[in-house]
């Protein structure tokens, strides 16, 4: 008689865990490679940021791609890395049917969960002026329609619980539009409606998030992500202080996409004034490291990640 086996692990499963144990750091992804060397330097889990991929295809951040653009970059980063992708999905694609077609697509394309905002199309950057929110019941009905397709999606795993669910994430970006108060009221309202967590945007002081966590913790226990974007409204704050304050994880959605960025515009101006990049040799990955990432030995056939 064979032993039986328990059954494997979800995505989900695998970052509910992580943050079950203490305040995850999530860096954002901007291509499959990138999702390697998060893997590589030891991290639990990948972001796939709408602003990074929209970006990375050369256009603006205000909803402009499609859902199978960020499905394909979704699956290429989750079999590139193995791990855990927690995915931006802006407004959803549209409107009720299409959230849930979201929520399936992605968990599909291997996401461990994604989050809906609660702007109006065409949104903007949650750090910019001039956003506009949809009715709260608006937003609550995507949370609901999210909330069931997770239910039934199963990612082509068996699910055996909450536990191993998809995980839904609301994002508010009220506290620039209506004020502090009206984010903590629409955040109660998203989690009565079945989210996972709470992503509070466009916050503008340590203070305002331990005030955010100690509200949403008063009449319930979602999981809190914090969002640790450069150049915005949220000031520079440690991992530590977002753990003490009850987070579960911090995104760090652009920032490797910005390091990266700085080093090609440096590189070109480089290259442009002296018609060589000898001078940036030492501040290049070699052919080995990047093979190494790749885990591939030139001669020797190369599986693909299953």
């Amino acid at each position: 008689m064979s032993t039986p086996t328990s059954a494997p692990s979800t995505p989900a499963s695998r970052l509910r865990a992580a943050m079950n144990a203490g305040c995850v750091p999530i860096p954002g992804a901007f291509n499959a490679l990138c999702a390697r060397a998060i893997r590589q330097a030891g991290f639990q889990a990948c972001y796939i940021s709408g602003a990074a991929t929209s970006v990375s295809a050369g256009v603006p951040d205000i909803g402009l791609l499609t859902l199978e653009h960020f499905c394909r970059v979704i699956r290429e980063a989750a079999d590139a890395s193995g791990l855990p992708i927690l995915a931006d999905a802006d407004t959803g694609f549209g409107e009720a049917e299409m959230v849930r077609r979201t929520v399936i697509d992605y968990a599909r394309a291997g996401a461990a969960g994604l989050h809906l905002e609660d702007q109006k199309f065409p949104k903007r950057c949650g750090h910019l002026d001039g956003k506009e929110l949809v009715p709260v019941d608006h937003m609550v009905e995507k949370i609901q329609w999210a909330v069931q397709a997770a239910k039934d999606s199963d990612g082509g795993t068996p699910l055996r619980g909450v536990s191993d669910r998809f995980i839904i994430c609301a994002r508010t970006d009220a506290k620039g539009v209506e004020g502090f108060n009206a984010a903590v009221s629409r955040a109660n309202a998203y989690v009565e409606a079945g989210a996972d967590m709470i992503f509070p945007e466009g916050l503008t002081s340590e203070e305002e998030f331990a005030a955010f966590a100690q509200s949403l913790r008063s009449v319930a226990a979602p999981y809190l992500l914090a969002n640790m974007t450069e150049f915005g409204r949220t000031p520079m704050i440690p991992l530590s202080r977002f753990a003490a304050m009850g987070y579960s994880c911090v995104i760090y959605p652009v920032s490797l996409l910005r390091v990266a960025m700085g080093a090609v515009t440096r590189a070109l101006e480089v290259l442009k004034a002296y018609g060589s990049v000898e001078s940036l040799i030492g501040q290049m990955q070699t052919r080995q490291q990047l093979y190494s990432l790749i885990e591939y030995t030139p001669g020797q056939p190369w599986e693909y990640p299953t």
